[in-house]
């Protein structure tokens, strides 16, 4: 039984942490981000991480950043043989990464160096890449340049959303990391330095990048409408009643057909490309539900002919 620091934030990292407590290692603190304004009401609200380590009576601390030694210096009264971070939201500073006595390991969803940084499962998918991994990597100061302990491949499917992929890694992940513990507790993880070759970074989504670009070929289209599901969501804009109005984008399907890239080329929504087209399987208008594309476009005057994005 190792003495664990767990340092996480969003659903992501909830299955790591119960799998360690499962294992039976003794948490001795939860680091999370602080609560957040969230909601109509924007109450705040804990992170997944902290009603989850509150449920199994964990303690839990929410520091701003490690910048004041007294956090660093509660950090390591703490007497941890191992962190645990799963996205958790800060950059640490090397006295956090020295302080437990086998260092801190990082859970990363890619196949380092493939996808270093923030969006690796999104990033994965919209580049159309067929495999991925969930990678237990040994922390140091750059980003995501640590050796690599485990990796777990992981297939990505020809329709697999972003979403999907996040919940398998954070499944794969969990049990990877409860295997890394254990070597440790045996004496026997081995990291590997990571390659020269390959490295990619999977910079932060930005608003602008979510609007779907018709003029680009269907495939790709297809790939950032998954990538993107179901948050944020890749997203069109209609003209109704003389509003525009945003209709975001869940999932669709390449098909064939040619026309104008933005245009409605058949019921009951299917857009033409650059090259190709896409069908649009489900969809969300501004403030109602997620549903299947039939259902949505009931009285909904968007039917061939009509232009988006225009």
């Amino acid at each position: 039984m190792l003495r664990v620091v767990f340092m996480g934030t969003p659903d992501f990292s909830v299955p790591t942490l119960a799998a360690i407590a499962g294992a039976g290692h003794d948490i001795v603190a939860v680091y999370t981000q602080p609560p957040r304004p969230a909601g109509r009401g924007m109450a705040e609200r804990p992170s997944p991480v902290h009603t989850h380590a509150e449920a199994l009576g964990l303690p839990v601390l929410c520091p701003r950043n490690f910048k004041d030694a007294a956090d660093r210096q509660a950090f390591a009264a703490h007497g941890a043989d191992v962190a645990v971070v799963v996205a958790y939201g800060l950059i640490l500073p090397q006295a956090v990464l020295d302080a437990p006595r086998h260092g801190c390991l990082n859970l990363h969803a890619s196949a380092l160096p493939r996808w270093r940084g923030a969006a690796p499962i999104q990033r994965a998918v919209m580049a159309g890449d067929s495999m991925t991994a969930a990678a237990i990597m040994r922390m140091e100061a750059g980003l995501d340049t640590g050796p690599v302990c485990l990796s777990v491949p992981v297939a990505i499917g020809p329709e697999t959303t972003a979403g999907e992929l996040h919940d398998v890694l954070a499944a794969e992940g969990a049990a990877a990391m409860v295997e890394a513990l254990a070597r440790i507790e045996a004496g026997t993880l081995a990291c590997v330095p990571q390659p020269v070759e390959g490295v990619t970074y999977a910079s932060k989504i930005s608003k602008e990048e979510t609007r779907i670009d018709f003029a680009l070929a269907a495939a790709h289209v297809h790939n950032h409408i998954r990538g993107l599901s179901p948050v944020p969501g890749a997203w069109f804009e209609v003209t109704v009643e003389g509003r525009p109005e945003r209709v975001r984008v869940l999932r669709a399907k390449v098909v064939a057909g040619s026309g104008e890239p933005g245009r409605v080329i058949a019921a009951p929504l299917t857009i033409a490309c650059g090259t190709g087209a896409v069908a649009i399987l489900e969809a969300q208008r501004a403030g109602k539900r997620p549903m299947p594309v039939e259902e949505m476009m009931r009285g909904f005057a968007l039917g061939p002919g009509a232009r988006v994005n225009a």
